[in-house]
């Protein structure tokens, strides 16, 4: 197949804010040149794929960032920016997917969706969140109505939010596992890594690392500095080691060496890929039980899924997470979540997608 995927219209490829739609497309990307199709991708201006994926075309749009949809409220009005960037990708997507099999959208935007509706040529949709938008929610029922293979979903939690779905498409999610080496390091600090902004819960993983007197280790972009500064005043001056955001390959060394990876978001993730990562590199993971992670973790295999926003349950399990063996978090990624079997099961989705539009 001939492929042109639209990636995020949140910063750069590379730059860390379009969170792990940034991994995802990369990973999807090299899974999908493994099987021998072709891929274009349309990504803002300064956007880097990694070194293995250079065999795909990558084309630059400059525009103005569209506003995450994690940051605005259930009923907020659509907003496109004046020189939109989300436009202008989807407008050099479209000229030229008319020579492509498909073009598939990992944007979590009203637009794209839309323009499922106006076009002739298969737009395939990569839905990366929950329902966080009454107005993208309704159009999706709305196309899903006329097209409803159109739409694939990282995990059976966050495709629930969609309720008028009867059958969703689950396509998980993928990782070279080249790029991740193992490592034994059961006596390692402690690990928290993402965005660092509300939604995310960070100040549960220090209040653990607080009380058990140790620093916790976090990786990622501080999103929110208002949030990041309350948080450190609200505890011990030094509780908070701030790694900030590192390429997969520096991340993965430093991971790691962690014992454990905390996971603390208070809302439905759609899938976790840093749960993954970790996963990947041997590193157990204590996440709340909600959202893509519970389908990720397995409770008193790979890690422990505490309950919702209960941190004396999260520490009482950092506790005893020396019981889980660090090579059964790595055999589960081997078997559930490499590159090659992600993008089998985008492949065939995307056939799919294509067969009902000829």
């Amino acid at each position: 197949m001939r492929i042109v995927l639209i990636s995020t219209p949140i910063g750069f490829l590379g730059s860390g804010k379009g969170g792990g739609v940034e991994l995802t497309l990369n990973s999807l990307v090299s899974g999908l040149l493994s099987l021998g199709h072709s891929v274009e991708v349309i990504a803002p201006k300064n956007s880097k794929l990694y070194e293995s994926n250079e065999k795909a075309k990558l084309y630059f749009v400059e525009g103005e960032d569209q506003i995450s949809w994690q940051h605005q409220k259930l009923n907020s009005p659509v907003t496109i920016p004046d020189n939109s960037l989300l436009a202008g990708m989807l407008e050099k997507g479209i000229d030229i997917a008319k020579k492509a099999d498909v073009l598939l959208n990992m944007s979590y935007d009203w637009l794209p969706i839309w323009m499922t509706l106006n076009l002739e040529i298969p737009i395939a949709h990569i839905i990366s969140m929950g329902s966080e938008s009454s107005a993208i929610s309704n159009l999706i029922s709305k196309v899903y109505d006329k097209h409803p293979y159109n739409f694939a979903f990282h995990s059976k939690i966050q495709a629930n939010d969609y309720s008028f779905i009867k059958k969703p498409i689950i396509i998980g999610n993928g990782f070279e596992l080249t790029n991740y080496i193992f490592q034994d390091s059961v006596n390692g600090p402690l690990g928290w890594v993402g965005r660092v902004a509300p939604e995310k819960g960070l100040e549960d993983a220090v209040y653990v690392a607080n009380e058990l007197g140790e620093k916790l280790h976090v990786w990622g972009v501080i999103e929110d500095e208002t949030y990041a500064s309350k948080i450190e005043e609200s505890f011990p001056k030094g509780t908070i080691n701030w790694m900030g955001f590192l390429a997969t390959d520096e991340l993965q060394n430093e991971l790691g060496k962690c014992r454990v990876l905390l996971n603390t978001p208070k809302w439905n993730e759609a899938y976790g890929n840093v749960i993954v990562e970790a996963l990947a590199c041997g590193v157990p993971v204590i996440a709340y039980k909600r959202g893509g992670p519970s389908e990720i973790i397995q409770h008193g295999q790979t890690g422990y899924l505490a309950y919702p926003d209960d941190k004396e349950n999260l520490l009482s399990y950092v506790e005893k997470i020396d019981k889980i063996k660090r090579k059964n978090c790595r055999k589960w990624v081997e078997k559930n979540a490499s590159t090659d079997i992600f993008a089998n099961k985008v492949v065939n989705w995307l056939n799919k997608v294509i067969n009902a539009y000829y």
